[in-house]
């Protein structure tokens, strides 16, 4: 059952990113009204503000293949305390974003919390990137690059330690879903892992319906916890242009739609982020926008 009580978590952050503004992403979400959207559906929502991020003005980088290390590690070790706080209070936390870098806390917080209550946790990862890369493997040494593979216990000790010393997530317990843009070195260890990765061609080849509703019963099976990490360059950059990386060939508008009513149809999820939202590259907003609705389609709304 899940809580309805729901706890915003803003992760101004764009120092893992390559590109500039998605630290503003918190902002254009609640803009676009996602509290009072999720208030309409009868939860109660409390806005518990920001993590504090330095901005990558007022630092410099050490090192090249883990660009701005000491900052993010500060900031996921905060984000990873507070989502855990939420989940022991038996609320549910919502997280904006800020890059993806953002769940190599909001995993760990939660995961923390499933060992201390004996939950098994699963990620559903919506994302035009894999996000598995380490740091020998990554071409641009961003960390919005790399969440995934912190989370299986892959990479800088600093990140993988964040929330304890051991692995935060099974490759077993991990789906991708709209991939299409991966390296070289991440579909090698996606092959060596069996992580379950379904891609556009599978999308178009055999319909969200079918993955999606296959994805939700595998997974009830084998997990008390399920995650939501939503990158909003997951959808085609036509519905969504204002992304941090955006990626042609994505997800429709109501492919995303199904995608979360399906999710909430099931009564799994337990968290829920948002990654990657970016209004400097926006029109008025209409990203954040869609994405507030995209989060109240996987909180419950419907059409009738």
């Amino acid at each position: 059952m899940m809580s309805k009580v729901v706890r915003l978590i803003g992760f101004p952050m764009d120092l893992g990113a390559g590109r500039r503004g998605v630290d503003m992403g918190p902002s254009a979400l609640r803009i676009a009204d996602i509290a009072q959207k999720l208030t309409a559906l009868g939860y109660e929502v409390n806005d518990e503000g920001d993590i504090i991020v330095r901005t990558q003005e007022v630092q410099s980088i050490e090192d090249q293949r883990l660009r701005y290390l000491p900052e993010i590690t500060k900031a996921c070790q905060q984000l990873s305390d507070k989502v855990e706080a939420v989940l022991d209070k038996g609320d549910f936390p919502l997280i904006l974003g800020g890059d993806h870098s953002m769940s190599i806390g909001s995993i760990a917080g939660i995961s923390a919390h499933c060992k201390k209550v004996g939950k098994r946790l699963g990620v559903l990862w919506i994302d035009a990137h894999s996000d598995i890369n380490i740091p020998s493997t990554s071409p641009t040494g961003n960390i919005h690059g790399m969440p995934v593979a912190v989370s299986l216990g892959l990479g800088a000790k600093e990140l993988t330690t964040i929330g304890g010393d051991f692995n935060k997530l099974l490759p077993e317990n991990i789906v991708y879903i709209g991939l299409r843009s991966v390296d070289e070195g991440e579909r090698e260890l996606i092959k060596e892992l069996g992580i379950t990765a379904y891609t556009m061609f599978d999308i178009d080849k055999y319909g969200i319906f079918s993955i999606i509703q296959n994805t939700l019963e595998k997974m009830r099976t084998s997990i008390d916890h399920l995650h939501i990490s939503f990158d909003l360059d997951s959808v085609d950059p036509k519905v969504a242009k204002g992304v941090g990386t955006p990626v042609q060939g994505g997800l429709s508008y109501r492919e995303t739609h199904l995608l979360m009513e399906m999710i909430a149809e099931s009564g799994l999820i337990s968290s829920f982020e948002v990654a990657e939202v970016n209004p400097i590259l926006d029109d008025m907003n209409t990203s954040a926008v869609f994405a507030a609705g995209a989060v109240a389609s996987c909180m419950g709304k419907r059409i009738l």
